[in-house]
């Protein structure tokens, strides 16, 4: 059987990389002042950004279920026998659901994975999905190992403005002007589905060691298991490459041993806190 992996652009793999992996990849939807645009495609980190910053009206959105269905039967074409097909987090879109049903009418050659992940830890199971195929694990067991191991991550966000949780219901107009006016920071985390508040801190350089603990925390108290190997990851949001490098390095340097890698956080989620943000994430690794 050959089994191809299909993700979305919500993982944070570019275009460009996901073709140097061997993986397909779906790019989300991405709607500015009405009009629909794809990341990655006709939409770049930049042009999302500059458009939250202008006050543009942002949003984004699931892919039509014909733009699915159009990848499927196109990776189908190229004599691939199955698919597994790794959406984001069913709590975080609705994308997830509607595939698991488009899927139905694949008689088994599309299995879809729902791992509740986003981001950096969504593509750590595309990463572990490819490690599957090379084994010759058929689709339908790499879909039961993701969906088993779906709570076995941990993602931390470090929001440097308040203005777009602002916009979207997460912090009241009061509590966002506090906010800026303490320099205070929330920090949300993910831990299976939605983005919920983890702690709230004054500036960001404090965000950095907060996080720092709490994916510590996490390696020591739920990812200490005989024979578990681990993958460390940061991401930011709209960040200059020297700001990246120093957050990946700082994330290396606290965790020795780990092969600590670097992607933009994804729109979906930067949608929400805007420009500046930090993430690190952690996840085991299936094989």
């Amino acid at each position: 059987m050959k089994t191809a992996v299909i993700t979305d652009s919500n993982s944070g793999i570019t275009k460009e990389e996901a073709r140097k992996l061997g993986l397909f990849l779906m790019p989300m939807p991405v709607i500015i002042d009405g009009e629909v645009y794809y990341e990655g495609e006709n939409l770049t980190e930049a042009e999302f950004f500059e458009a939250l910053k202008d006050g543009r009206d942002v949003t984004t959105s699931q892919p039509s279920p014909g733009e699915v269905l159009d990848l499927w039967d196109r990776v189908l074409a190229q004599g691939y026998d199955e698919i597994v097909y790794i959406p984001m987090s069913s709590g975080l879109s609705e994308s997830c659901s509607t595939a698991k049903n488009l899927a139905e009418d694949y008689e088994g050659k599309v299995y879809v994975v729902d791992n509740h992940r986003v981001s950096v830890t969504q593509k750590s199971s595309a990463m572990d999905a490819l490690a599957m195929v090379e084994k010759g694990i058929p689709a339908a067991e790499i879909q039961k190992k993701l969906n088993d191991s779906a709570y076995e991550s941990s993602i931390y966000v470090a929001v440097d403005t308040l203005e777009f949780l602002k916009k979207g219901g997460r912090v009241t107009a009061a509590g966002a002007a506090l906010g800026s006016m303490f320099n205070i920071k929330p920090i949300l985390s993910i831990q299976g589905d939605k983005l919920d508040a983890f702690a709230k801190v004054r500036g960001m350089k404090k965000c950095e060691t907060k996080m720092l603990e709490a994916i510590a925390d996490d390696i020591r108290e739920r990812f200490s298991q005989d024979g578990w190997k681990l993958r460390v990851m940061v991401a930011g949001s709209n960040l200059e490459p020297e700001q990246a490098e120093e957050w990946r390095s700082a994330v290396a340097a606290a965790f020795p041993g780990y092969d600590v890698t670097y992607d933009p956080l994804s729109l979906s989620v930067s949608c929400h806190i805007g420009p500046g943000g930090l993430g690190i994430g952690v996840s085991r690794i299936i094989l």
